[in-house]
């Protein structure tokens, strides 16, 4: 496993569609890197929807696009793939390999919020019924959990619809009924693209935990320095209509 931490500088990401990008951008906007590699596994998009044994498969085939690239490590954006693939990619990778759980995690225990904050969780399907954020929150004191899987969310973000009258519907779809919680772990990485929306919502305004701010912490905790890039080169492919990808990354990258 490549340790120095000075060489290459080229990092990979890894989602199942769109939503990794907001993870491109806190790596970007940090410049810990020379290049980044992008992959979005469109085709098959969501993951959140499928079983463990399927998101392992499709990650393991994920890795094998990556190893055409010398890269240094791969951040697995997804959260499905991060609960449920990790074990198995780094046992066939000679890179280290991050998720994004548990740095969302972490990024809970550093707010400051007091163990009787209420505390929302939104995920996949898959994400939430694994439990991995659930426990991890547990084991920091918080008792009032509550995790809710917006399945819709996935397809809002990757049709763009970034505000509107159908996200809000969505919105209320899901959070109706919700007592007002004081932080949302943004558990997909999907989610970011509607942040301001899913604030909004709630009229408290909680405070938003998401994985790419969440990622570039546990980065630097790493070692990885941040700044030293003068800037950073992005390539983004898709295993379908990448145009459609390079679109929303325009858009949100502003780049």
């Amino acid at each position: 496993m490549k340790t120095d931490r000075t060489i290459g500088r080229r990092i990979g990401i890894f989602d199942s569609g769109a939503g990794g990008l907001t993870v491109v951008r806190s790596i970007v906007e940090h410049r810990f890197f020379d290049e980044i590699v992008y992959y979005g596994d469109t085709a098959r998009v969501p993951y959140g929807t499928k079983d463990a044994a399927t998101i392992t498969r499709y990650a393991l085939e994920a890795l094998e696009f990556f190893k055409n690239f010398d890269i240094d490590l791969l951040v697995t954006a997804c959260n499905s793939v991060s609960a449920h693939a990790l074990p198995d990619l780094r046992a066939n990778a000679d890179f280290p390999i991050y998720g994004v759980i548990d740095p969302g995690v972490l990024a809970l225990k550093n707010s400051g919020l007091g163990k009787e904050a209420r505390i929302l969780v939104l995920g996949t399907r898959a994400t939430i019924a694994s439990g991995r954020y659930q426990r991890g929150i547990r084991a920091l004191g918080y008792t009032r959990i509550e995790a809710v899987a917006p399945s819709l969310f996935v397809p809002v973000v990757e049709e763009g619809l970034f505000d509107g009258p159908v996200l809000q519907s969505t919105l209320e779809h899901y959070f109706k009924e919700l007592t007002p919680p004081d932080a949302v772990i943004l558990g997909c990485t999907h989610f970011p693209l509607i942040a301001e929306a899913i604030r909004n919502y709630f009229p408290n305004r909680p405070l938003l935990i998401h994985s790419g701010e969440a990622i570039a912490e546990h980065l630097e905790s790493e070692g990885y320095p941040p700044g030293r890039a003068k800037k950073t080169d992005l390539k983004i492919f898709a295993s379908e209509n990448p145009n459609a990808l390079k679109s929303i990354a325009k858009r949100w990258l502003k780049r």
